[in-house]
């Protein structure tokens, strides 16, 4: 069995890069499907790892063995080994921050370094207990197809939002201790984000850009408002693309 799930883009078209998927606490590579089909179908090369497994009592050594599970799952994502650029890390909630603490690192290997990130549902710094599970799918999301896949999928972990992210983890973000750009998506109705604090981090980062979306929960990747939430990433890895010069500018609307 591999270790990631694969997503590609329409046959016969090039592919416009690669983007790996970290999902976060309670979640798994499935979570991701709808998510990876989105983007695949935009052309990019799409993989979904399984969430990173943190031993925050030995927390370097857990971040050198993440790392190791990103090299391999960027390796081989095109034909000949090669990887087509530019590689967009995606971690959604403890995945993100788990992405952020790792590209903070300053031994962090030059081969480790992607060209982008998007951290989305960021948690905040204190967890707080989410009760039953009809109360943690109303903390991540409103869309019924994605709570049904979350509740169908027997390898999530239910309750697992109570689980704390050390301050450890978390500083790399409002530390501001990333170089590369940034796409940092939260929801407005997410209650476990802490969004004085993202607005905060989004303005310390060098390349950054904080997207809110309304009415959107904690699994803001999934929520009802999925569809414009992949077409904010896409239009990230375009403008990426585009040395971080939008391809679109509105210089006059009613609305």
């Amino acid at each position: 069995m591999t270790d990631y799930s694969d997503y590609f883009g329409p046959e016969g078209l090039s592919v416009r890069g690669t983007v790996v998927v970290v999902p976060g606490r309670g979640e798994t590579r499935a979570t991701y499907a709808r998510f990876g089909r989105r983007l695949a179908a935009d052309a990019y090369r799409v993989r979904v790892i399984d969430a990173p497994v943190l031993d925050y009592a030995d927390l370097s050594t857990s971040l050198t063995a993440f790392g190791t599970q990103l090299t391999d799952a960027v390796e081989g994502t095109a034909p000949g080994d090669r990887v087509v650029q530019p590689v967009v890390l995606v971690g959604a909630d403890s995945g993100a921050a788990a992405v952020a603490a790792l590209l903070a690192r300053a031994e962090l290997p030059a081969t480790l370094r992607p060209d982008a990130l998007v951290l989305a549902g960021l948690p905040g710094r204190a967890a707080d207990a989410v009760g039953t599970w009809d109360d943690e799918l109303d903390v991540r999301t409103s869309c019924p197809a994605h709570r049904g896949t979350l509740t169908d999928d027997p390898g999530v972990r239910r309750g697992s939002l109570g689980d704390t992210v050390p301050d450890a983890v978390l500083n790399a973000v409002h530390g501001g201790a990333i170089d590369v750009p940034a796409l940092l998506l939260v929801g407005d109705a997410d209650p476990l984000a802490d969004h004085e604090a993202l607005a905060g981090a989004a303005k310390s980062l060098p390349r950054a850009r904080l997207s809110v979306v309304h009415g959107a929960h904690h699994d803001v990747l999934n929520d009802l408002q999925h569809r414009s939430v992949a077409a904010e990433v896409v239009s990230f890895l375009e403008t990426l693309r585009n040395e971080l010069r939008p391809l679109i500018t509105v210089r006059s609307s009613a609305w």
